[in-house]
C-alpha cells in the first residue's frame, strides 16, 4: 500500500491510495463541512458543503469523493469557500420548512448547526413554503418532508446497512421527496423491518421517533461505526 503525501490548509498530511481528501483531513483533525456525509456508509456527494478547492483545478471539488494525489495542495476554508457554504445552507432552509423553535430536533440538528457555525442569521433568497406531507402511519416513527435536505443517508444506511432498502428519492428538481416502498405509507410498507437506523442518522428532524417533544429527540449512531466495523472484520461469520 502507497502512502500519499499532501497538503492541506498549509499542514502536509498523508492518506492512503484508497482515502479521499475528506478522509485525509478528517483524519489529521481538519473539519470539513459536510451534511450527507456520514462514517459507515457510501459518498454520493449530496450536499456539496464538503467542496474544496485544489491547486491546478479550475472548479471546486467535493472532497467525499475525490481521491487524494501525490503532493496535492488542497484549500479547505477559504473566504469564498465560506461564502459558498453560508449560500447553500440558506437554499437548504429556503427549498423547506426549517422553523427550529418548533422543530422536534431543536438543539440536536446538523443543518442548525452547521447554520450556526457559518454565521447564517437570515436567509436572503426567498422561502419557498412548500405544502408537504407529514407521515406518522408508522407505529413507532415519523417522517416530516418539510424537514428533509434530501441527503439520502436514509436510503443508503438502509440499503447498505440493513439491507432493505425501503426508501428511495422520487421526482426531480424541487419535486423530490424521500417515499416509501414507491409511495406507500410507511406504516404499511411490506420491506421495513423497524430497525430505526434510518431515523438515527437523518441530519435534521425530518425522521424521528414518535412520542418526542420538540428538543427531546437525540440521535444515536455508535451503532452504525459498530455494524460496519464487525463486518469488516468478519467477526459474525463463522
Amino acid at each position: 500500500m502507497k502512502v500519499k503525501t499532501l497538503e492541506i490548509d498549509g499542514k502536509l498530511v498523508t492518506g492512503g491510495p484508497e482515502e479521499t481528501i475528506f478522509q485525509a483531513a478528517w483524519n489529521n483533525g481538519i473539519r470539513i463541512p459536510r451534511l450527507c456525509h456520514i462514517g459507515g456508509l457510501s459518498d454520493i456527494g449530496a450536499c456539496r458543503l464538503c467542496l474544496v478547492e485544489v491547486e491546478g483545478q479550475n472548479r471546486l471539488l467535493a472532497s467525499c469523493l475525490t481521491p487524494v494525489e501525490e503532493g496535492m495542495k488542497v484549500r479547505t476554508n477559504t473566504e469564498s469557500l465560506r461564502r459558498y457554504r453560508k449560500l447553500l445552507i440558506e437554499l437548504l432552509f429556503a427549498e423547506r420548512n426549517h422553523v427550529c423553535a418548533v422543530c422536534v430536533a431543536n438543539g440536536a440538528c446538523e443543518l442548525q448547526d452547521l447554520a450556526m457555525s457559518l454565521g447564517v442569521t437570515h436567509i436572503r433568497v426567498p422561502s419557498q413554503l412548500p405544502h408537504l406531507p407529514v407521515d406518522i402511519s408508522h407505529d413507532r416513527f415519523g417522517v416530516d418532508h418539510n424537514r428533509c435536505v434530501l441527503c439520502s443517508r436514509c436510503l443508503r444506511v438502509c440499503d447498505e446497512v440493513e439491507g432493505a432498502h425501503t426508501w428511495d428519492i422520487a421526482g426531480r428538481g424541487r419535486k423530490s421527496m424521500m417515499v416509501c416502498d414507491l409511495g406507500e405509507p410507511w406504516g404499511v410498507s411490506q420491506s421495513c423491518t423497524g430497525c430505526g437506523k434510518c431515523v438515527q442518522v437523518c441530519p435534521t428532524g425530518a425522521l424521528f421517533l414518535k412520542g418526542k417533544t420538540v428538543g427531546e429527540m437525540r440521535k444515536d449512531r455508535s451503532f452504525l461505526n459498530f455494524i460496519v466495523t464487525a463486518r469488516e472484520k468478519h467477526i459474525w461469520i463463522r
